[in-house]
């Protein structure tokens, strides 16, 4: 007996399964400049900002350095001063112009950020460039930002830590920047008198005239792994020398081999390697426990 159409079997439709998308792709995400992994943004700022899979220290801005080392922010100084344009400077473009696109870009008013608070019970002036501001270039502002925090630090007796990240002097203020030099060595040199730490965290990269002042005169220069750190670039020097200059030239672990700086520290153990050197230099009696 011929099955009408009625009688016969529904064909099974093969349904294609959705595809799961990975938090990777689904959160912001940052690629690692080193590996090249995809990590998402949440799991670097758990990690300090470090790759879990190459141990790359990846870039932090002066506000996320800020508030990831202090335990505790009482103030945020230096914000009344502002750029000018003292030179009508222009290359490809008017100086004004390029100051107000970095602050776009970055949220900021300027290359320096300056806060008072504490390391876990240790009252300090912390300072952190922001490379993403105009390569954390040195103006009149960021002089006047790191002398109103060591002035700062000079009056209340308290220590003051710099995170340094600077492409160096910035070109646009021609000979009012290359003064910052004199000015944050003057201020430097007041709280060297009257016995005030002063610490310098060399971070991803640090050149120029900010290398040749405030970065190098320090009680204590600490610098996190492979930083690159210098006066001149090292392509600079290349071409000038008419020789390749291998790795690791310029690089932390070279400095620290050649006496330049006193200690290379990975970032988990920055803040603790920090607050235990201000507290032996300021003879602080209640010294916490290091962190678990």
């Amino acid at each position: 007996m011929n099955q009408t159409w009625l009688d016969r079997p529904i064909p099974q439709v093969k349904r294609q399964a959705t595809p799961q998308l990975t938090a990777v792709e689904t959160e912001p995400s940052t690629q690692c400049s080193e590996c090249h992994s995809v990590i998402t943004n949440t799991a670097l700022i758990f990690n300090c900002y470090v790759c879990p899979h190459c141990d790359n220290h990846l870039a932090m801005t002066a506000r996320e350095r800020l508030t990831w080392f202090l335990s505790q922010v009482d103030a945020e100084l230096g914000q009344e001063f502002t750029t000018g344009d003292p030179l009508s400077f222009v290359d490809s473009k008017p100086y004004p112009k390029r100051l107000v696109e970095a602050q776009e870009k970055t949220g900021e008013t300027e290359a320096l950020l300056v806060m008072k608070g504490r390391l876990q019970n240790l009252a300090l002036v912390a300072c952190a460039f922001d490379f993403r501001f105009m390569g954390g270039s040195m103006g009149s502002v960021v002089g006047d930002r790191f002398v109103q925090a060591a002035e700062q630090a000079l009056a209340d007796g308290i220590p003051l830590v710099c995170f340094a990240a600077s492409g160096g002097a910035r070109m646009q203020e021609g000979l009012l920047s290359l003064m910052q030099m004199a000015r944050t060595a003057a201020a430097i040199e007041r709280l060297r008198l009257a016995g005030i730490p002063y610490l310098v965290v060399l971070t991803n990269p640090v050149y120029g005239g900010v290398t040749a002042s405030l970065a190098m005169i320090g009680d204590i220069h600490l610098a996190e792994p492979k930083a690159m750190i210098g006066f001149a670039g090292k392509r600079v020097i290349e071409q000038t020398v008419r020789e390749t200059l291998e790795e690791p030239f310029q690089r932390a672990e070279f400095l620290l081999e050649h006496g330049v700086i006193d200690q290379v520290v990975h970032r988990h153990q920055l803040n603790d390697t920090i607050y235990r050197l201000l507290a032996k230099m300021t003879h602080h009696d209640n010294v916490l426990p290091l962190k678990a």
